[in-house]
């Protein structure tokens, strides 16, 4: 198996006073030609929001937007009338089509929130915009790799519209989850918190793993951890 890990370290890094978010990819300010994205996944940033912040109304579009939210909570408004506030457990999927506005918002005045907003490249432009957004309780992503996204909507997750894999798990301390890369496939491993093992390395929260070739992997928890797993076409 073939792989290169990307520390959490290295990551770029913005802070606007009531946003301090970590760029896995390159993203607004932070420009790196080494780190463009891989395979159909653009950008993971990992926000921390503090009490009253957020980003206001802004428009995208032809983009896949999944936001999966580790603490606090999120308020959500659309131009396509939809209003929600996203907690630990949701994900959100907003396919931005031929053009979507929406805000993001912490909801709360005194507690921050933390989420990692991740954008896919769609497998198709100017599909009409949408919204989606589901709970996937912990105790499912407990020890398992919990399907949160796919192209079809299967079991239960989120539908994208490309052909990525989203997997969540939950691992302490010994627990581990095991998963097969196809032939023709990649994956990109995300620890949004904790420490896990992979392939004898210790990753750490932040920390991100490209994967290039098929294989098994694993991952094993060294402190409660939760983990993002990515099964993606190139």
């Amino acid at each position: 198996m073939t792989f290169t890990i990307r520390r959490a370290a290295d990551r770029g890094r913005a802070n606007f006073g009531w946003l301090d978010s970590r760029h896995t990819f390159s993203f607004g300010h932070y420009y790196d030609p080494e780190h463009m994205g891989f395979g159909p996944l653009r950008v993971i940033n990992d926000d921390r929001v503090a009490p009253g912040g957020g980003f206001p109304t802004h428009p995208h579009q032809d983009m896949e937007i999944v936001s999966y939210v580790l603490d606090g909570g999120l308020q959500h408004r659309d131009s396509l009338g939809t209003g929600s506030v996203i907690r630990p457990g949701d994900v959100q999927r907003m396919s931005a089509g031929t053009g979507i506005r929406h805000s993001e918002f912490n909801a709360s005045g005194e507690e921050p929130v933390h989420f990692l907003q991740i954008w896919i490249i769609p497998e198709e432009e100017g599909i009409a915009p949408s919204y989606e957004q589901k709970a996937f309780a912990a105790d499912d992503k407990r020890g398992k790799l919990r399907l949160v996204a796919s192209p079809e909507g299967r079991d239960g997750s989120v539908t994208v519209h490309a052909d990525v894999d989203l997997y969540a798990t939950v691992l302490g301390a010994g627990e581990a989850v095991e998963h097969a890369i196809a032939a023709g496939r990649g994956a990109w491993i995300q620890v949004a918190r904790g420490s896990v093992t992979f392939e004898g390395e210790t990753l750490h929260e932040g920390d991100g793993v490209a994967i290039s070739d098929a294989g098994s992997l694993r991952l094993e928890g060294i402190d409660d951890a939760e983990v993002l797993l990515f099964d993606m076409a190139p």
